[in-house]
């Protein structure tokens, strides 16, 4: 079981076994690689990688979904986050390995049939960021919140975004954006009952 414990939020993931499964014995290039087969923004796709390539290195470097970034290296500031089987994960925290088998959506799987998803619409329409470096993962972070809680109170938001850092912003415009996105997921459901 693999456990991520970010400032009061918790995401337990269950890897057991996969380790069993690596063959580290391969013959050839002298750099041992492992297939990993994962489900990525709806797309199935394999890839050969060393077993100590990390999640965030797959999406970037193999896939070249470059929408993730790698802020710290250190999984202090969130720049990496994506949902894997429907959690907000660091995903500089996990190895490739580990997430094979697994539904990952970074930010470039946010949006559907080319409309913005509400929470990339909302920062957009309230200046949710600056440089823009720590949107992606602000934006799948907040997503997240939003289908666990659809009416978050801000200090929720804030707790919810303590293992996010923006260096930009006074974290204001992020909150309103969280909040009107929430606001308009809830009125999408409404509408839609």
């Amino acid at each position: 079981m693999l456990h991520r414990t970010t400032n009061n939020r918790h995401c337990s993931i269950n890897w057991a076994g996969r380790w069993s499964a690596i063959d580290l014995g391969r013959e050839g290039s002298g750099v041992s690689t492992v297939s990993v087969s994962l489900t990525v923004n709806g797309k199935k796709v394999t890839a050969d990688v060393e077993p100590r390539t990390l999640l965030v290195q797959l999406l970037r470097d193999n896939l070249h979904l470059t929408g993730t970034h790698v802020g710290c290296d250190t999984s202090q500031c969130g720049a990496c986050t994506v949902h894997v089987n429907g959690d907000s994960v660091k995903s500089c925290t996990i190895l490739a390995v580990q997430a094979d088998g697994a539904d990952v959506r970074t930010i470039e799987g946010l949006a559907q049939a080319g409309v913005l998803h509400a929470v990339q619409e909302a920062f957009r329409e309230h200046h949710g960021l600056q440089c823009g470096f720590c949107t992606p993962g602000m934006v799948m972070s907040s997503a997240d919140l939003l289908v666990k809680n659809p009416n978050p109170s801000e200090h929720e938001i804030r707790t919810w975004l303590e293992g996010n850092i923006c260096r930009c912003t006074g974290y204001h415009n992020i909150v309103k954006a969280v909040q009107h996105a929430a606001q308009t997921l809830r009125q999408s459901a409404q509408a839609a009952e």
